[in-house]
């Protein structure tokens, strides 16, 4: 081991501050769990709070609100999942089959800029565009005769307007790992299919699709992981109390009792659920991949 530390010393010197990172964010403050098992206390500290076991998440689990939060976060992770993990390779695959070079890198540019935004500033945007007095969307609709709506009021539009936004946000992000995989396609695939008669159609279905599969599969196991992210910063800047009832999630869920209503241990129970949940889905992704036969993340 110290010979390759030696030999590949720069190597290691790079990796060094993504490690930093991973050590200070990820690992250090799962320290601060314990308070999921504690009546915290501030002044107290975590080293003096008592003990009360999985009281706790009793106490989450009988809370009428956490159901409706729970229900809510699966709503709408599921639909982005279902909307928004498909985005990127239908995007990559439309890209692959541009032929001019400039037009290609231009298209790339336009839909990689919205993931550089902030949702700040992109939420910001958002109620701009939707707004029912003059905004962008309402005054097309007026054109053809539509009556002005409130988007971000009206409960049925809302979640939409979740899905919708954020995967305009972050498809063309999401094309880069899927390009650089059908870059690596052996271009003598694709020859031999012309030379059978194969359409681009053909070709994509059959040579692009099943060679960047293993690469989809990895990243739907990714996905999963992170199903009840359904988007902490995007929903908190978006919702408001008219649409609490579909809008509001684990995250702002924990926000609100942990920060705002200063209930620390029972948010810290809240987010200790939600990564449980988590890390079995991934568990169970990841060998349900390797059963049939693709390559897992372990």
């Amino acid at each position: 081991m110290l010979k390759d530390l030696v030999r590949d010393k720069y190597l290691y010197l790079l990796l060094l501050p993504g490690m930093l990172f991973i050590i200070v964010f990820k690992y250090i403050p799962m320290y601060g769990l314990v308070i999921a098992f504690q009546e915290y206390n501030i002044l107290q500290g975590v080293g003096g709070s008592d003990w009360v076991g999985f009281y706790q998440f009793e106490k989450l689990f009988t809370m009428l609100d956490f159901t409706n939060v729970f229900k809510n976060t699966l709503i709408i992770s599921t639909l982005k999942l279902i909307w928004g993990f498909p985005a990127p390779i239908v995007l990559a695959l439309l890209l692959n089959e541009v032929k001019q070079l400039v037009f290609q890198r231009f298209v790339q540019t336009v839909v990689y800029l919205p993931h550089f935004i902030s949702w700040v500033i992109f939420s910001g945007i958002i109620i701009i565009f939707l707004n029912p007095v003059d905004g962008l969307v309402n005054q097309v609709m007026g054109w053809f005769g539509g009556a002005p709506i409130d988007f971000l009021i009206e409960k049925s539009y809302f979640r939409s307007i979740l899905v919708a936004t954020d995967i305009y946000k972050e498809v063309g992000w999401g094309t880069i790992i899927y390009l650089a995989a059908i870059s690596g396609i052996n271009p003598q695939l694709y020859e031999a299919a012309i030379v059978d008669g194969a359409g681009r159609f053909r070709q994509m279905w059959n040579i692009t699709l099943p060679s960047i599969r293993h690469v989809i599969v990895i990243l739907f196991i990714l996905s999963l992981g992170n199903i009840l992210d359904a988007g902490f910063l995007q929903t908190l800047l978006l919702y408001n109390p008219l649409v609490m009832d579909v809008a509001d999630i684990i995250d702002t869920y924990v926000y609100r009792k942990g920060i705002v209503d200063a209930s620390y241990s029972l948010g810290a129970a809240a987010g200790v659920f939600k990564s449980v949940i988590a890390l079995i889905l991934v568990a169970a992704s990841n060998q349900l991949a390797k059963r049939f036969g693709e390559e897992g993340l372990w």
